[in-house]
């Protein structure tokens, strides 16, 4: 149960990931965390940031870097470790005081998946909101639909770069905040 219910942390990652099949000996494994904090109450949306995460079980395709724009050289001069992106979430967003948001369940799932083969304590609480399947549910719709149909729904504009954590756990965030007026 959250304990802290002033804000929402809302993530979203991006992932090494390749065109068609996995390749061999490679697991997928979280690049960027994009995280901010949307204020329940007035809907402002704060301490927006990308932690960029070295790879410890794979390496950024060409595939990858298309799709997120995410570089080996940027990674090789900006990121953290994994362990230390747990921190910054833990210490900075508090996340296992909060309740926390993504789009879909694959973050969480990506999360769970390699805290537990890396070791890692799991850096949220209980309290995860999908924001995909509410959006959904409070409009009616029958079905999910993805962020961009969601923003547009809203007539909400994409800010940023689809598929960078940073831009798009804003947009995320804009879209939750539309549904909780």
């Amino acid at each position: 149960m959250a304990k802290l219910l002033d804000k929402i942390v809302v993530v979203d990652i991006e992932a090494t990931c390749w065109e068609g099949k996995l390749p061999e000996g490679m697991i997928s494994d979280i690049i960027e965390v994009g995280v901010c904090l949307l204020d329940v109450e007035t809907g402002a949306i704060t301490d927006n940031r990308g932690i960029l995460v070295k790879p410890e079980r794979s390496t950024i395709s060409s595939f990858c870097t298309e799709l997120t724009t995410i570089t080996p050289e940027l990674i090789e001069e900006e990121a953290v470790s994994f362990e230390k992106a747990l921190r910054i979430l833990k210490n900075d967003y508090k996340t296992q005081s909060r309740a926390w948001a993504s789009f879909g369940a694959y973050d969480l799932r990506q999360f769970q998946k390699q805290c537990q083969a890396l070791g890692k304590a799991y850096p949220f609480g209980p309290s995860h909101i999908n924001v995909k399947t509410l959006f959904a549910l409070k409009n009616k719709l029958g079905h999910e639909l993805g962020m961009d149909g969601a923003l547009k729904y809203f007539g909400i504009p994409l800010e940023g770069t689809h598929h960078r954590g940073v831009d798009d756990a804003k947009n995320i965030a804009k879209i939750l905040s539309a549904i909780l007026k």
